[in-house]
């Protein structure tokens, strides 16, 4: 078992900002922006709305980043020999304490939101808040932690993708439409990819702590092949809106974002080297983003243009 290090000065900014992970809360914009797109294709659009589902959203990806940090260290996941960016509980940054009350903090702020919208959209989103939040401990937390058994992918596709597209949606447009569901499916399928890389570059010291993840399951070469599928997926759900939806050709936009997927990809299937996934895991986040964002642009665009 670690032993947390004593209390290390720190500047108090700078210890946070790498205890929330700045770089992986695009996780939290990127949904929201796809769900706010349908919504204003739909002329569902509503701004407060939006606005609090962003702010629910990156409050429970950072609460979610806080205790997987305490959960990882409290297992001994997270030791000397990890390749990926430091752990704050893990170096002594930060205490459990001060990481628990960030998490409590989060978690409060996301519950803010959520009231707000509950007193907008109704009740199901108490459901979805709860829900969210609940996975976001479960992950590596408690006592069936779904990310020690080759679950994490399917969860963060479900509650980053799906639920978090729908529910920005749902909490503007007060109804679940097909169109929405159709474009949950690619960003789920983007933000599980980060979480691939993460893990691929993690295989090794996960195995010795026991953390069975699914990269852990598939192999290193398996884990690889997941990770380009669920790209090559996103495109191609992307292209089907077009295809067999009922969306015009701009939903084909995020292809301008296909060069960003060569670097991350050509690194996870050719590279074990910490420096080298650690990049390609900031690459892959900005690839979710970015794929979002045009994503979003081709929405509004094309509602634009049929006007």
């Amino acid at each position: 078992m670690n032993q947390q290090r004593g209390p290390v000065r720190h500047d108090p900014v700078k210890t946070w900002l790498l205890a929330i992970r700045i770089p992986t809360l695009t996780a939290a914009v990127a949904p929201v922006a796809v769900g706010s797109a349908v919504a204003l294709s739909d002329g569902r659009f509503a701004p407060l709305p939006a606005l609090a589902a962003l702010i629910g959203a990156l409050a429970i990806q950072a609460g979610a980043n806080l205790a997987n940090d305490l959960s990882d260290f409290r297992r001994g996941a997270d030791t000397d020999q990890r390749l990926g960016p430091l752990r704050v509980t893990q170096q002594g940054m930060l205490t459990e304490r001060a990481v628990t009350m960030g998490v409590t903090v989060s978690f409060l702020i996301a519950t803010l939101a959520g009231l707000y919208l509950t007193a907008v959209a109704g009740w199901p989103v108490v459901a979805m808040g709860v829900a969210s939040m609940v996975a976001a401990l479960a992950y590596t937390g408690g006592p069936w932690p779904f990310g020690y058994r080759a679950l994490g992918e399917l969860f963060t596709f479900i509650f980053f993708g799906v639920i978090a597209v729908v529910g920005t949606y749902y909490v503007q447009a007060h109804e679940v439409s097909r169109g929405v569901l159709a474009a949950s499916l690619p960003v789920g399928m983007t933000v599980t990819a980060i979480l691939v890389v993460n893990n691929v570059r993690d295989i090794e010291t996960d195995r010795a702590a026991g953390k069975r993840t699914l990269a852990v399951v598939l192999g290193r070469t398996g884990g690889r092949v997941l990770f380009v599928a669920l790209l090559v997926a996103a495109y191609l759900a992307a292209a089907a809106m077009w295809v067999f939806g009922e969306y015009p050709a701009w939903t084909l936009l995020p292809f301008l974002s296909a060069p960003l997927a060569v670097q991350p990809a050509e690194a996870v299937l050719s590279r074990v080297d910490g420096p080298s996934l650690n990049r390609a895991l900031r690459a892959t986040a900005r690839l979710h983003l970015v794929f979002a964002l045009l994503f979003s642009c081709g929405l509004t665009i094309g509602l634009l243009t049929a006007a």
